[in-house]
């Protein structure tokens, strides 16, 4: 029996070889007890009423996965924070809030997207409390969907053009911060912590505060290869 932990594929249409990755796993993943998907699934939801044949296709996909038994279960990344009720009604999947703890075969297991453990990323983390704010998610719901398409490519192109001046203390910023961790798994009570949103794959053991053993595994991205962290009893 076996769960599997996926996180940061970045579907596009603009990457048919992900999408194409992402449909093999698909089909030979019909034997998991379980799949979480960690978020930033897409590189960009702007909305449950995306009718495009690229949204039709990844629903397709979790659709036909969920009804061969699997159950998928969803939480939502930096980039598609608008996945909501009808998209997980349409694929069969069930919504996940972050920070949430999983019985994974007799083990406490919290499961995080990651991004606010990048508690040094002070810029990124003000955006994210303004842009995932429940009123302004609703004011973005209630535009028409060509309009937030045109918002996001204006907000993906300024990330893009300041990410090549990024130094290595800047990078550092970027990524999860210890006291962070430490803080989040004791207040959850757990001894592992899955998480995504670095790209920067590992399995990470030390102790917390009380010399308890801990680990943290961070899922890698999709960018060049699928990458998928498999737990089994």
């Amino acid at each position: 029996m076996t769960t599997a932990f996926i996180a940061d594929l970045h579907l596009s249409p603009g990457r048919p070889d992900i999408l194409d990755a992402f449909a093999n796993f698909c089909a030979h993943s019909t034997d998991l007890d379980a799949l979480y998907i960690l978020g930033d699934l897409f590189d960009a939801w702007l909305g449950d009423d995306d009718s495009s044949d690229f949204a039709f296709q990844i629903k397709s996909q979790l659709k036909q996965l969920s009804d061969s038994g699997v159950k998928v279960y969803f939480m939502a990344g930096n980039r598609d924070f608008m996945v909501g009720e009808r998209f997980a009604t349409e694929t069969g999947m069930t919504l996940l809030p972050d920070e949430t703890v999983i019985n994974l075969y007799g083990e406490r297991v919290l499961l995080m997207h990651g991004d606010t453990l990048c508690t040094l990323d002070k810029g990124y983390l003000r955006y994210r409390r303004v842009i995932q704010n429940p009123i302004v998610t609703g004011l973005l719901r209630s535009l028409p969907l060509a309009w937030r398409m045109r918002i996001a490519n204006k907000l993906r192109q300024n990330s893009n053009s300041q990410r090549p001046q990024l130094t290595p203390e800047q990078l550092y910023q970027m990524d999860a911060q210890h006291p962070a961790v430490l803080d989040v798994m004791e207040k959850h009570q757990v001894n592992e912590l899955i998480h995504g949103h670095t790209h920067r794959p590992a399995i990470h053991s030390f102790k917390l505060n009380d010399g308890t053993p801990a680990k943290r595994v961070v899922l890698g991205d999709w960018y060049t290869q699928a990458s998928v962290y498999r737990v089994s009893r």
